[in-house]
C-alpha cells in the first residue's frame, strides 16, 4: 500500500489543528503554560501555592509552639524521676553512633541526679534486632546499674513509645533525650499521650545522616500532628507493666 500526502484542505486541517495545540500549549509545542495569562488566574496560583506551603509546615510549627520552651541541656534540664531514651538504630550489634550519644547523655543525667531510672524504648519485632538490650548494655558499659534501667521492647515509633510510656510503664513526668532535629516532636507527641515531658536535644555531627534527619523530620511533622489529634493504638499495647514502679521504689529505700 502506498501512502501520499494530502492537498491543500488536508494541510489546512493539519494546520489548524497544529496552531490550536501551539495555543493550548502556551505558544510552544510540547511545554505546557504554567502560569495563567491574566492577572487573575495568576494570582489564583499564588494563593493556592501558599496555601499549600502553610498547610506543610502547619505540623513543624505547631510542634515548635508546644515544644520550644521545653527543650533544656543536661545542665538545666528539670529533675525528673524517669529519662526516656527512644531508639536509633544498631550498627554491628550495637548502638549507633546517634543512639550512642543519646544514650551517654542519658548516663550523664543519671550521674547527676536529674533521672532515678532509664526507660529505653526501641524495636525488638524480630530476634536478630533487639535495640532495648543493646542500650541496657551500653548503659551499664557506662556506670548505670542495670536494676536502673527498664526496657520497652515494642517501642517501634515516637508514638508508640510515648503511649507504651503512658499506659504500659505508668510514666506521668519524664525528661526525654534524643538528637535536636527530633526532640520536639517527642515532646509534642508525649505530651498528648499524657507525659509531663521536657526534652534534651543532643547535639550532633552535621553529616548526611543529620541532614536527612532535618528533611524526615518535616515530613514526620505531618504524621504527629495526625497522630497527637486521633490518639491510635500503638502498633502493640499489651499488659501493664511494673518495672518502671519497682526500680523507683528501690531508688528510693536507698
Amino acid at each position: 500500500m502506498r501512502f501520499t500526502r494530502g492537498g491543500a484542505g488536508g494541510r489546512a486541517r493539519a494546520a489548524g489543528v497544529w496552531g490550536r495545540a501551539r495555543r493550548w500549549a502556551g505558544g510552544r509545542a510540547g511545554r505546557p503554560r504554567l502560569i495563567p495569562r491574566t492577572r487573575r488566574g495568576q494570582r489564583r496560583t499564588v494563593q493556592a501555592l501558599m496555601l499549600v506551603a502553610v498547610l506543610a509546615l502547619a505540623p513543624a510549627t505547631w510542634l515548635h509552639a508546644v515544644a520550644d520552651s521545653r527543650v533544656r541541656t543536661t545542665a538545666d534540664a528539670p529533675a525528673r524521676d524517669v529519662v526516656v531514651v527512644f531508639g536509633a538504630g544498631l550498627w554491628r550489634g550495637g548502638p549507633s553512633p546517634y543512639l550512642a550519644n543519646r544514650l551517654d547523655t542519658a548516663a550523664e543525667l543519671y550521674r547527676a541526679g536529674k533521672a532515678k531510672v532509664v526507660l529505653v524504648t526501641g524495636d525488638n519485632s524480630r530476634t536478630e534486632y533487639d535495640e532495648p538490650d543493646a542500650m541496657r548494655a551500653y548503659l551499664v558499659e557506662r556506670g548505670v546499674p542495670d536494676r536502673r534501667i527498664v526496657s520497652d521492647y515494642a517501642g517501634f515509633d515516637t508514638w508508640d513509645s510515648c503511649v507504651r510510656a503512658k499506659k504500659i510503664f505508668g510514666v506521668d513526668r519524664a525528661v526525654l533525650v534524643s538528637q535536636g532535629f527530633h526532640i520536639r516532636r517527642a515532646i509534642g507527641l508525649c505530651r498528648a499521650a499524657g507525659v509531663d515531658a521536657y526534652g534534651v536535644g543532643v547535639d550532633a555531627r552535621r553529616d548526611a545522616t543529620w541532614y536527612y534527619g532535618g528533611v524526615r523530620e518535616i515530613l514526620a511533622a505531618g504524621k504527629a500532628a495526625l497522630d497527637a489529634a486521633t490518639e491510635p493504638d500503638p502498633h502493640f499495647l499489651g499488659r501493664q507493666e511494673t518495672g518502671v514502679a519497682e526500680a523507683l521504689a528501690e531508688a528510693s529505700e536507698r
